[in-house]
């Protein structure tokens, strides 16, 4: 086999290690609710599977010949644990359906280590044809088409994202990526698999393909989320990842908080600015009652778009209507206009940022940081109104206490305890005038909801429930711990981990790396915080998701390229150079330096977030350049990376930030075992 030939496969198989990655973090929990709670559930999975595909690469074993059984598999069980989720703890909120249906308690279910092993599983025989081909080449050359292969696939999943492009695609692409390499020989075979085994293996990958494109009929694919239309009765119900997400009807039919704002002020307001604007029925209230101008902001594409075409009010077809499809936090960080009513619009994602960390798309919104930027927002006598199913007391309490320490003065909030704990919270200048003799409503008028009375009951807020803030923007946690259905999960992870890699690592001498493990926990870790800071200065959009995690291989190409041309003879001094970058995140916080210019700003937070990421490189790099067992050091790196993942859950107690004390602590640990690693090299040769 030519290097050129290898090179080449080893692009393919990258390139089908990362995009189906992607694909099933994006697609899985569309379909299992259970997923969407464990941030980074399946790219732990697939970290195993790959550190254990790599760390079997010197066995002469046809792994690959499984992938097809394996990938339908994965598809079969997806399709049958379609489950629904119950929390019986009230410490953290989860979003279910409401079906009548039975039920999976998450702290009993056998759902998560069996769909663990399979994802693991099929991510072990892509990665052992990975290592496989990668053995072909010098090191330094692999990695470089390993981060080609990679961010390649970043790039077609983004765009398919973008085009808005059904799972049938994505699956097809991955099907297409995955015959040349089941049909041609692996280094060192002796011939071409058996003819029966590859008519085996595309039959397997077609009924994937077909049971998938089964499982997606009659659903739309936004950015986010899978999208389902019901009509019921007037209403128009929309579904997303198989939970209720909104109903479109006449705002004079629905809640009455939507008007509330101006049944208790007037049609006083001329500039309303809505955030999560979704379909449009807050918009449609804005306009009946007087707004002259309307700023709508949503960050689905297609959830405002369904609105335009089906919300009964037209609220979108209103010349007085802008509707801006942003990130909420994004806008109110790039806007100069100003707003006499700013509405949070029952801001729920449902769904996560991204799946490198647990902060969902809304948590940023409802952090302290956040209603400090509105107050900025706001003219002389504006008012800030937030209404929702907030479900537990203390969530009111949070978003009270934060709108109190940032406003400076109390706000007003009242709850329907009996309606699933709806409230309406008010801060701003306008509270001024508030009148004595305020009446609310007892009847919701909630879709699918009785209509008894459910009387409303001002709300004195418990002081001691923690605000939210950028640094612990976890909304739906009630305190600063590990809930205990992530403990036994995450312990879970870590004992199918050790039981799978320590039969491979601990059978001979220089089977395990410390130097590639701890640099593997080290950067998953430095990559977490990279794209959690890089949503707070773009947006938790799908395209900054998607833009951040190809800077960070673009900056590993560049360290490697870098590497390539010559060597880092003083890794201690990078090393030096990397803990005084940390220290520098550490201690200006992201954001919180501001510049004239928004441009000189951008460029200063991406070099605080991003130089690290580019030291991180270099230290991976000039190892990996003198690495004599190459898939050995890359597996063992991978399954570093895996228990980074794991570690990232601890910022549910400790915060974003404190993670860059565990990440200098993995670099200066690396840095120690660096000289043990190569002095074994040294005896072993």
């Amino acid at each position: 086999m030519t290097r050129g030939s290898g090179a080449l496969r080893t692009f393919l198989a990258s390139f089908l290690v990362l995009f189906l990655e992607v694909t099933l973090i994006r697609w899985m929990p569309a379909y299992i609710r259970l997923l969407s709670y464990f941030s980074n559930f399946i790219l732990l999975a697939s970290f195993l599977g790959i550190g254990v595909g790599c760390l079997l690469a010197p066995r002469r074993v046809r792994l690959f010949g499984f992938f097809p059984a394996i990938l339908a598999a994965t598809v079969a069980a997806v399709s049958v644990f379609r489950l629904e989720v119950a929390v019986p703890s009230t410490g953290s909120i989860y979003f279910a359906s409401g079906t009548a249906e039975q039920v999976v308690v998450v702290e009993s279910t056998m759902l998560l280590p069996i769909l663990f092993v399979i994802v693991a599983a099929l991510f072990a025989t892509l990665a052992h044809r990975m290592a496989r081909e990668m053995t072909t080449l010098p090191p330094l050359r692999a990695y470089t088409m390993n981060l080609a292969g990679s961010l390649a696939g970043v790039g077609v999943f983004a765009v398919m994202s973008w085009l808005e492009l059904t799972p049938t695609v994505w699956f097809a692409v991955a099907c297409a990526a995955a015959l040349p390499l089941l049909a041609l020989p692996e280094p060192d075979a002796p011939r071409r698999p058996a003819t029966a085994a590859l008519i085996a293996g595309f039959v397997l990958l077609a009924s994937s393909l077909a049971l998938v494109h089964a499982l997606a009929r009659g659903a739309l694919w936004s950015p986010y989320y899978k999208i389902t239309l019901q009509q019921v009765g007037a209403d128009t119900v929309v579904e997303v990842n198989n939970i209720f997400h909104q109903s479109m009807a006449p705002v004079r039919h629905k809640e009455y908080f939507y008007v509330w704002p101006y049944t208790v002020f007037g049609d006083t307001f001329d500039d309303v600015l809505i955030l999560g604007a979704g379909s449009g029925t807050d918009v449609a209230a804005a306009l009946r009652h007087g707004a002259r101008h309307v700023d709508a902001v949503e960050i689905d594409p297609a959830i405002l778009r369904l609105g335009r075409e089906k919300h009964p009010d037209r609220p979108y077809s209103d010349p007085r209507v802008t509707p801006i499809i942003d990130d909420a936090r994004h806008f109110l960080r790039t806007t100069e206009k100003t707003y006499d009513l700013v509405v949070f619009a029952l801001i729920d994602s449902l769904t996560l940022q991204s799946s490198f960390s647990g902060v969902r798309l809304e948590s940023y919104m409802f952090t302290e940081e956040a209603f400090r930027a509105v107050r900025a927002r706001l003219k002389p006598a504006g008012l800030l109104v937030v209404y929702n199913y907030f479900r537990e007391r203390w969530l009111v309490d949070r978003l009270a206490n934060t709108a109190a320490v940032a406003f400076g003065e109390e706000p007003y909030v009242h709850v329907h305890e009996a309606r699933a704990y709806l409230g309406v919270l008010m801060a701003g200048p306008r509270l001024s005038r508030l009148p004595a003799d305020l009446h609310v409503p007892d009847r919701v008028a909630a879709f699918g909801q009785s209509e008894t009375p459910s009387p409303a009951k001002r709300h004195r807020r418990d002081a001691s429930i923690e605000p939210a803030t950028d640094d612990w923007p976890f909304l739906y946690l009630r305190d600063r711990r590990l809930p205990a259905h992530y403990v036994a999960s995450l312990a879970l992870i870590l004992v199918v981990s050790a039981a799978a890699v320590l039969p491979i690592a601990g059978g001979r001498r220089g089977t395990w790396s410390w130097q590639f493990f701890l640099l593997g926990a080290g950067f998953m870790l430095l990559e977490t915080k990279s794209i959690i800071q890089f949503a707070l200065l773009w947006g938790s959009t799908w395209v900054v998701a998607s833009l951040a995690i190809a800077s960070v291989l673009t900056m590993a190409l560049v360290a490697n390229a870098v590497v390539a041309s010559r060597d880092i003879r003083r890794p201690w001094l990078v090393g030096g150079v990397l803990l005084a970058l940390l220290a520098a995140n550490f201690v200006i916080p992201i954001g919180r330096v501001g510049f004239q210019s928004r441009a000189a700003e951008s460029i200063f937070d991406a070099l605080l977030v991003f130089s690290p990421v580019l030291c991180a490189g270099l230290l991976f790099g000039s190892a990996f350049k003198r690495s004599t067992t190459l898939a050995r050091d890359f597996g063992t790196n991978l399954l570093g990376a895996m228990v980074g993942g794991v570690a990232e859950y601890l910022s549910l107690v400790t915060g974003f930030r404190a993670l860059l004390i565990a990440i200098a602590m993995c670099y200066v640990g690396a840095l120690g075992a660096r000289r043990l690693d190569f002095s074994a090299y040294r005896d072993q040769s």
